[in-house]
């Protein structure tokens, strides 16, 4: 027989608990099981005043409201707030009941903004200390990467900072007061500053790109730290697009030994952290270092550029050999980060068969 609802009839009561309602093996109620987020509001008193102005949202509802945007895949809290509106998982997870006003998305940006990131920080240390607790964590071996994070900005926002005008029209008419690049006394500066794009609308983004055949983006970078038994999260930073994650890596594995307590055995990386100075202090660490050598450069003749670890090290006599047997001696320390000089002689590269891979046509000697 054919069967028919009235669909236009409403309940006025409903005489079983909302969480009835929800199935068993939703994320959320899995979640709610093995959650306890009574501490916060310890941690967050300090944000608050004791005795004036109204009550604010429960700590613990707001930050549940957070945690189910991150289960559910909801970036924007406009867009949670209307899904919280209509669904019943996340009303229960977060403690609303169904005929509760629930807040103004705004609300959570300011909830942010009022908690700070130090906040933040001891709520992820607590989460890992957690894990630990339960025996999800062995940071025997430890992945770490990092990804680009396209920032919320349109393209119709960038534009750029004119630098190279704002220092000609401010400086100085006397040339000797000039420091706005390294020169010596009578001679013009030949430094050329880039102007650089950026958006007002998010101006701690930074354009850059993850691959040299894409164009660059306004992006953040976020650098992650990964245990391998279990895949837990131990350590995540952000930073501008433009940072290098090499150099990233020690400050990650300083973090993740002060959180977890216990020493970093093995490390896993892609190309982009093979550094000197990373392996260099990875082997002073005894940390086991599984990162691939980056790839050789291609000069635009098409040949590719000998790669620096064909040179070897002396360390009994303090020089370098390249791959075709001549030496490179010290010439002393370097003016940056990178190491020491060390130099070829003229009558040595002018011979070489090698030149055209490991020099440039117009270079005299090189530096290693």
């Amino acid at each position: 027989m054919l069967g028919n609802r009235d669909r236009w009839q409403e309940d006025l009561f409903v005489a079983s608990p909302l969480s009835s309602l929800i199935p068993e093996d939703h994320i959320l109620k899995r979640v709610d099981k093995v959650l306890d987020l009574s501490w916060i509001h310890d941690e967050v008193q300090d944000s608050y005043c004791s005795d004036n102005g109204r009550p604010s949202i429960d700590p613990e509802s707001a930050l549940r409201l957070m945690l189910a945007g991150f289960f559910q895949g909801i970036v924007h809290d406009r867009k949670l707030m209307r899904e919280a509106q209509v669904n019943l998982a996340i009303r229960w997870f977060a403690g609303f009941r169904l005929d509760e006003r629930l807040p103004h998305h705004s609300s959570l940006t300011r909830i942010r903004q009022r908690w700070g990131q130090t906040v933040f920080q001891h709520v992820f240390e607590r989460t890992v200390q957690l894990c630990m607790q339960a025996g999800l964590v062995d940071t025997d071996t430890v992945h770490i990467d990092a990804t680009l994070i396209r920032a919320d900005v349109s393209w119709g926002s960038i534009t750029k900072k004119h630098i190279t005008r704002v220092i000609e029209e401010n400086a100085s008419e006397d040339e000797d007061s000039d420091t706005s690049c390294p020169r010596k006394p009578g001679r013009p500066c030949k430094q050329v500053t880039k102007e650089k794009k950026y958006s007002p609308t998010d101006p701690d983004a930074t354009m850059a790109t993850s691959c040299h055949q894409f164009h660059l983006e306004p992006t953040f970078k976020q650098h992650t730290a990964v245990e391998d038994t279990n895949g837990i999260i131990i350590d995540v930073a952000l930073t501008t697009g433009e940072q290098s994650e090499g150099k990233q890596l020690l400050e990650q594995l300083d973090r993740i030994e002060q959180i977890t307590h216990s020493k970093v055995h093995a490390v896993t990386c892609d190309a982009g952290y093979a550094h000197a100075q990373n392996y260099d202090a990875l082997e002073e660490r005894h940390i086991d270092a599984v990162i691939p050598p980056q790839r050789t450069a291609v000069r635009k003749n098409g040949m590719q550029r000998i790669p620096a670890r064909r040179f070897k090290y002396d360390a009994l006599k303090h020089r370098i050999k390249c791959p075709d047997g001549k030496y490179l001696h010290y010439a002393g320390p370097s003016t940056t980060q990178n190491g020491h000089i060390y130099r070829a002689r003229n009558c040595d590269c002018n011979a070489c068969p090698l030149r055209d891979r490991c020099i440039s046509p117009t270079a005299k000697a090189d530096r290693y």
